[in-house]
C-alpha cells in the first residue's frame, strides 16, 4: 500500500517542513476491509454484516530498501464468519476516539466471500512504503 489519505499526507508533510506539528497516531492501527475502493480523499465502502470487524495490525520497522522505505505486518491478518462479499481494498486507521485513516489501497486480486468464510492476509504480505 503506498496511498497515503490524503490529510494524513498533508500532516507528513507540514511536519516535515517544520510549518505544523503532526498529531500523533493513536496505536493500535487496525486494518479494515472494503468492498469498494476509495481515494485518497475518501474511504470505500468498508465490508459490514457476519462477524466482521478491523483487525489490530502490527508492522515491523521500516527498512532502507527498494523501495526506499517499507514496513511489513509481523504477522497473519485472520477476518473470520464474513458477511457474502467481494473483498477489493484495504485501509489502515489509527485508534484515536475518532479513528484516523492513515494508508489505503486495492488488493492484488479481488476475493469473493460466501457467507462465513474467513478471509486472511498473510503475515509480511501487507506492506507500506514511499516510492
Amino acid at each position: 500500500m503506498a496511498a497515503l489519505d490524503r490529510a494524513f499526507a498533508r500532516q507528513l508533510i507540514d511536519a516535515s517542513v517544520a510549518t505544523t506539528a503532526i498529531t500523533a497516531v493513536t496505536s493500535p492501527i487496525k486494518c479494515r476491509l472494503y468492498t469498494s475502493s476509495g481515494t485518497a480523499a475518501a474511504a470505500g465502502t468498508e465490508v459490514s454484516g457476519g462477524s466482521y470487524v478491523s483487525q489490530t495490525v502490527a508492522f515491523a520497522a521500516a527498512t532502507n530498501v527498494d523501495p526506499p522505505v517499507a514496513s511489513s505486518t509481523t504477522s497473519p491478518l485472520s477476518f473470520t464468519s464474513m458477511p457474502a462479499c467481494t473483498v477489493v481494498a484495504v485501509g489502515l486507521y489509527d485508534s484515536a476516539g475518532t479513528p484516523r485513516r492513515l494508508w489505503f489501497g486495492d488488493l492484488a486480486a479481488s476475493k469473493v466471500l460466501n457467507s462465513g468464510d474467513t478471509f486472511q492476509i498473510a503475515a509480511g504480505s501487507l506492506t507500506c512504503s514511499l516510492a
